[in-house]
């Protein structure tokens, strides 16, 4: 994975009116010469086809208004495939979305992850709250500011679109109450170097009246792996007085097992006490489990067979001892934590350029998708990856989909929480994309693009984001997407999910 120096960061025509009315003639004094003041300039029925409705024939007064039209461009404007020219900038188009919005750092994150929190699944109440953590990536001549953010986002309204005067006093007493200005609050921990990764882990507390605990993992720039528990610093959010002591601030396990460094970080969603996966550029991968009492135990036999390294990490949702591997060497591999020759059960080749991310789905554990440096992604059926008998790769894996819109790196992909034909996938054209792989290939109404070339129908949505570097889906408030990239972090909810 390519990282990012920090360094580098007219008026509206007035509407056409009606043909002037006739001036009414005046009525003759003889009582049979009556006429209706009201009565039509014209003739007949064609005539008023013929004259419009201004009184002019519409070829003569359509070839007016283009000649008075501004000279707008109708192309479709597509993010990641068209280019700006200069002086020119983006808008979102406010109705394609539910919620938007924007926040900045003072550094910039390669890496962030939600954190489930206690407010309820399935919210669609205004305003909205989320809970994240992130790494920071300064500078070089400033490394000593990097720093672990702990985040609450909170008074995430929904868009604004408006209402008409015929709406009833109920929707706008609703308006007011889901209308609210964002705020971000933040706890920082310090940290010695750049977050490569960083992801979260919670589990439930011993005491039903302790808020659950919440561990980070974070991959750093230097090779070391840090690991906090931040429940004291989310707990200060809502709990006024709550006072975190220095001792809470430090990591609860500093692991030194890697030589160089990494992007692979992954926690196991089925050993709540913590079990962590790391992978290096060496292309070595470490397992270290956690135990009561916070000791964290590092076990020191990688496992090895990338030739390459190691670019992201995933365990399997349904199965403890099984975790997938995605590698610059371009092969995606299988492991069972219990191999004694830390050697990959299967392993296949999925692309011929670097294996950037993947992203195991939690609805259906069969499948499985990868991200590319090639800009193309792919989503597999792990039933038929079949190690032959000595091992080696499968020949020719065929994929369940594939797709090839995006024309710079795949940087983050990941598969909706509840819905498994539902992705979100982030790429180096500064795009950050919605797809339904429920739609048909053959689909003749899906086919229909509106006239826009090499689109395929399982696009839904495309989101322009500045360098985006990684996506996530919100667990409990259905359709939330947020991203980080160079221009800070973004949340937002569309139409179409």
């Amino acid at each position: 994975m390519v990282k990012r120096p920090a360094e580098d960061l007219a008026g509206e025509q007035d509407p056409l009116k009606a043909g002037e009315r006739p001036v009414a003639i005046e009525k003759s004094t003889e009582a049979d010469e009556f006429e209706d003041e009201f009565e039509d300039e014209f003739e007949s029925e064609d005539e008023i086809f013929e004259a419009g409705v201004d009184g002019r024939p519409d070829e003569e007064r359509e070839a007016e208004e283009k000649r008075d039209a501004m000279d707008v461009d109708q192309k479709t404007f597509i993010p990641g495939r068209d280019k700006l020219l200069a002086g020119e900038s983006l808008s979102p188009d406010v109705s394609t979305y539910q919620m938007l919005h924007n926040l900045t750092t003072t550094w910039p994150c390669l890496s962030f992850d939600i954190v489930p929190d206690q407010l309820g699944n399935d919210r669609k109440a205004y305003p909205a709250t989320v809970y994240a953590v992130a790494g920071t990536q300064a500078e070089s001549k400033k490394a000593s500011q990097n720093e672990l953010m702990i985040m609450k986002l909170s008074g995430l309204s929904r868009m604004d679109r408006g209402k008409d005067d015929d709406d009833s006093d109920d929707e706008e007493e609703d308006d007011e109450n889901e209308s609210a200005e964002p705020i971000l609050e933040t706890r920082s921990i310090p940290l010695p170097s750049t977050t490569n990764r960083i992801r979260a882990h919670q589990f439930p507390p011993l005491n039903s009246s302790k808020p659950p605990t919440t561990l980070t993992a974070s991959m750093l720039e230097n090779s070391d792996v840090l690991i906090h528990d931040v429940t004291q610093q989310l707990t200060s959010f809502d709990t006024p007085g709550t006072i975190i002591n220095p001792q809470q601030s430090k990591p609860a396990a500093t692991l030194k097992m890697h030589r160089t460094e990494g992007y692979a970080v992954d926690w196991s969603p089925l050993a709540p006490q913590g079990k962590l996966l790391t992978g290096d550029n060496d292309g070595k991968v470490f397992v270290t489990t956690g135990s009561e009492g916070g000791r964290w135990t590092p076990d020191n036999r990688p496992f090895t067979g990338h030739q390459g390294s190691i670019e992201d990490i995933q365990w399997s949702p349904n199965e403890r001892n099984v975790f997938a591997t995605a590698s610059s060497d371009g092969t995606v591999k299988v492991w069972d934590v219990r191999s004694k020759s830390r050697k990959a059960a299967v392993s296949v080749k999925v692309s011929e350029t670097d294996v950037n991310v993947i992203s195991w789905s939690r609805q259906n554990s069969h499948l499985l998708a990868s991200g590319a440096d090639d800009g193309q992604w792919a989503c597999w059926d792990l039933r038929q990856w079949k190690p032959s008998s000595d091992g080696a790769s499968i020949i020719d894996p065929k994929p369940v989909a594939s797709f090839d819109f995006h024309k710079e790196q795949i940087t983050s992909i990941e598969w909706h929480p509840t819905d498994d034909s539902i992705m979100a996938v982030a790429a180096g054209d500064n795009t950050l994309t919605l797809w339904d792989l429920s739609v048909e290939f053959d689909d003749e109404e899906s086919k229909d693009t509106a006239g826009v070339q090499d689109v395929p129908p399982q696009l839904l949505f495309v989101h322009y984001m500045e360098m985006v570097k990684e996506c996530h889906w919100h667990p409990q408030i259905p359709g939330v997407v947020m991203g980080t990239g160079g221009g800070g972090f973004g949340i937002f909810k569309t139409i179409s999910v």
